[in-house]
């Protein structure tokens, strides 16, 4: 992609042109204003500058021989002073040329062989060129003539090359395309611009057949190379379409693999927090055993253990025969109407309040009572709606029972959070009934989720005044200790 130096930077069309590498000659064709000149002349002066230790404009990558000389015939230097026409003047430099040229010269020809014979002026361009060529030189030239295609055709490190012209506008693309013969498009030019057909027709007659021949297979030529460069482009199209899918295929599973680390350092802490946790359950237990074996020895050994064993057996089957005695039968006055939905009900069996959720089908009822939702039927259920004075009497009854077999202390190690809330209500509700003062809850350490579902219930409870966990000879963290209104 090389600019010519003094051309408009915006303007200028950036050309792709080699030399020296897999052939040490180039023959430009084209019709004229298409660039040829401007692509001899950015040969030279790129090298040149690159020979001065200037920057060139070109794309990052290029490549620049070094050359001893730069020997070149450009332009039209005709002279009326000198009695020169245009042919003696070109020749002219190119005698200086012919004398100086060697193995370390870049040789630069524009239109070769032109202002003479066309015959006399191919056949010793193509003498130039071939004697150049044998000295060692890297040539580049511009031509008209079909001599010089067909030469470098047929000539081992000779390549045509043409300047792009696009005949629907008429305008030159000044694209320089290597391995492609050019072309003058006379006869195409000439239609386009209105020339009388017939006129076109009979120039195209009087061309040889060999010459109308060539032009054709050129035609075709141009016609593969359009064709395989639009393949290119699209080519191209399509494989910077699958580098930008790979890289955001590689992208997604980048970031597939780092969700996964971060799921795997993340699943790594939390077993170790478990491992750590169960640890401290351990130790806890075996801190527990240490006390107990103390607490034993202090109580006088195993036999005294036993019999304490033994006592606490018997009270325990006596509250067991308590609680299984026949509750005192009271006598209800009839409900004024059947239970409805949302209204409150007393768990006859429990002594508790129940609210109804649903009428089943088959006459029983769901009912909720705190946070549990239990089943009931008709005859275990009362309508709370009047009788004040039998509720007093129930109250009463079911409170000097409780004061009987009340407990201070309830144990919810083992229970999922649920059941141990439901059974928390129930134990201060009856330790309500039976004017206890303060409680004495064991959830034990463990992870804490007992612990705070225990104070969650503590906090939003009305029969609690205040909590706090216990201290040391209370159980600690294990437990917490509850004053009640």
């Amino acid at each position: 992609r090389a600019r010519h130096p003094l051309i408009d930077p915006q303007v200028v069309v950036p050309i792709t042109v080699r030399l020296g590498s897999d052939f040490d000659t180039l023959v430009i064709t084209g019709p004229n204003t298409g660039g040829k000149t401007v692509t001899l002349k950015t040969l030279g002066l790129l090298t040149l500058m690159a020979e001065c230790g200037l920057h060139i404009p070109a794309d990052h990558g290029s490549r620049v021989n070094i050359f001893h000389r730069v020997l070149a015939d450009i332009g039209d230097e005709q002279s009326i002073a000198q009695s020169l026409s245009t042919f003696s003047a070109h020749m002219k430099n190119i005698v200086q040329i012919v004398d100086q040229c060697d193995s370390e010269s870049l040789i630069l020809f524009d239109e070769l062989g032109a202002g003479t014979d066309p015959a006399e002026g191919a056949a010793l361009a193509v003498a130039l060129i071939d004697f150049c060529r044998t000295m060692g030189a890297k040539v580049a030239a511009t031509t008209h003539y079909a001599e010089l295609k067909i030469f470098a055709m047929r000539t081992p490190g000779v390549v045509n090359a043409s300047c792009e012209f696009d005949v629907e506008t008429l305008q030159p693309t000044y694209r320089l395309l290597i391995g492609v013969p050019g072309k003058s498009n006379a006869f195409a030019i000439s239609r386009r611009l209105g020339l009388s057909e017939d006129i076109i027709k009979k120039a195209q007659d009087m061309v040889s057949e060999n010459d109308q021949n060539f032009e054709d297979v050129l035609n075709a030529l141009e016609q593969q190379r359009q064709q395989m460069e639009s393949a290119r482009i699209e080519a191209e199209r399509l494989r910077l379409e699958t580098e930008q899918q790979k890289l955001k295929s590689d992208e997604y599973y980048a970031q597939i693999r780092r969700e996964k680390e971060k799921a795997a350092q993340q699943a790594r802490a939390g077993a170790q927090y478990i491992i750590d946790d169960a640890r401290r359950a351990a130790d806890e237990v075996q801190q527990e055993l240490k006390l107990l074996r103390k607490k034993m020895r202090e109580m006088g050994g195993a036999d005294d253990m036993n019999v304490r064993q033994s006592e606490l057996r018997r009270k325990l089957n006596e509250a067991q025969d308590a609680l299984a005695a026949p509750k005192p039968q009271v006598e209800r006055p009839k409900p004024s109407r059947a239970v409805r939905v949302g209204d409150t009900v007393e768990l006859i069996r429990l002594g508790t309040r129940a609210t109804v959720l649903e009428i089943n089908k088959d006459g029983t009822y769901t009912l909720q009572a705190g946070i549990m939702k239990i089943s009931a039927k008709p005859e275990e259920v009362y309508l709370l709606e009047q009788a004040p004075a039998a509720q007093q009497y129930i109250q009463k009854t079911v409170r000097e029972f409780r004061n009987q077999a009340a407990n201070p202390e309830v144990d919810l190690r083992g229970m999922d959070a649920q059941e141990a809330v439901g059974t928390l209500q129930s134990f201060l509700d009856h330790a309500m009934l039976a004017n206890l003062s303060s409680v004495r809850i064991i959830h034990g350490k463990g992870t804490g989720i007992l612990r705070r579902a225990v104070q969650e219930e503590l906090r939003r409870n009305k029969h609690v005044k205040e909590f706090r966990l216990g201290v040391f000879g209370e159980g600690e963290d294990g437990v917490t200790i509850a004053t009640l209104k």
